[in-house]
């Protein structure tokens, strides 16, 4: 068992180094100084989508087959009430103690009554979901989010995001099942994270839609998509705007005003704070604008249009 297993592992760690030196060879710093590695996310983007079209999606597509609507809600149901623990760390680690408290009662309600998570019982007695994440919280905290970038299987990302995945991992109970259980433990967790997974995608079916019928550009717009929606989340539905337009303004009437003249009334001066100043951090700890929609929906693809 053990030589199968260092096998197993030594022909994964083979295919990891085999995509990494494919990659690589893509990679580039560019010409583009808004996207740093373009010629690595390409290549990546590439990569993921040749493993969704062979792999992802035609299970997605049998899965939805197959399942019946009832029980496809209950499995999104169960991922999201185990989601909610790292939500609920997350919301202390933000300072949004009143929010802690509710997801918390969430996370509890729907172990409870709601059996396992399988049934939102915390919806019915309004305590909506949030979306908090690791790497919103080092976000909040003044984090950079560094340059896009495009991670193998997982997809759109930044660095302060891929650090985000990695505190979110240590955050789901069933990291430590897989670590510390037996075989059979193994194959449980293995087993639940490909139904989450393929549960997650066919949840992307109508977005995907989307992308390919609304965009000139799939790369563009997923990446645009991505960063907007992590701003939105971040700031918590107040993303920073820049005052593009009332510096133009201001630069117009300067152009404009007459020489030789003096003016006792100046006009007030543009500025644009964001720049100038680090953003301020909210100190509200009340509950941040709730998120209904799956939490990767949005993330790996454009917002979906309000009805």
């Amino acid at each position: 068992m053990i030589m199968q297993k260092f096998t197993i592992n030594k022909k994964l760690s083979l295919t990891s180094l085999a995509v990494s030196i494919a990659l690589g060879g893509c990679a580039s710093t560019g010409s583009n100084p808004n996207d740093e590695w373009q010629g690595w996310n390409e290549g990546a983007q590439s990569f993921n989508d040749t493993v969704d079209k062979a792999v992802l999606k035609p299970l997605a597509k049998g899965y939805e087959a197959i399942t019946p609507e009832p029980i496809d809600e209950g499995v999104t149901n169960f991922f999201s009430n185990l989601n909610d623990i790292g939500v609920t760390v997350n919301d202390v680690l933000q300072l949004k103690f009143l929010q802690g408290g509710m997801d918390l009662s969430r996370f509890v309600i729907n172990s409870t009554a709601g059996v396992a998570g399988f049934f939102d019982v915390a919806k019915m007695v309004d305590l909506p979901k949030h979306n908090e994440d690791f790497g919103q919280t080092l976000g909040f905290w003044g984090v950079p989010a560094g340059p896009y970038l495009v991670l193998p299987f997982a997809g759109p990302s930044s660095p302060r995001d891929f650090v985000g995945i990695l505190g979110d991992a240590l955050l789901n109970p069933l990291t430590y099942v897989s670590g510390f259980g037996g075989v059979a433990a193994n194959a449980a967790t293995a087993g639940a994270r490909l139904v989450d997974v393929t549960d997650t995608r066919a949840g992307l079916m109508t977005t995907e839609k989307v992308i390919d019928e609304g965009s000139v550009n799939r790369y563009d717009f997923i990446k645009n998509a991505y960063e907007q929606r992590r701003e939105y989340l971040i700031h918590d539905g107040n993303p920073p705007s820049n005052d593009i337009d009332l510096e133009e303004e201001d630069a117009s009437s300067k152009t404009d005003k007459p020489s030789g003249k003096t003016s006792s009334t100046a006009p007030a001066k543009a500025t644009n704070t964001f720049n100038s100043a680090p953003i301020p951090r909210s100190t509200n700890t009340g509950p941040a604008p709730v998120i209904n929609a799956p939490k990767h929906t949005l993330e790996l693809s454009a917002p979906e249009e309000k009805k």
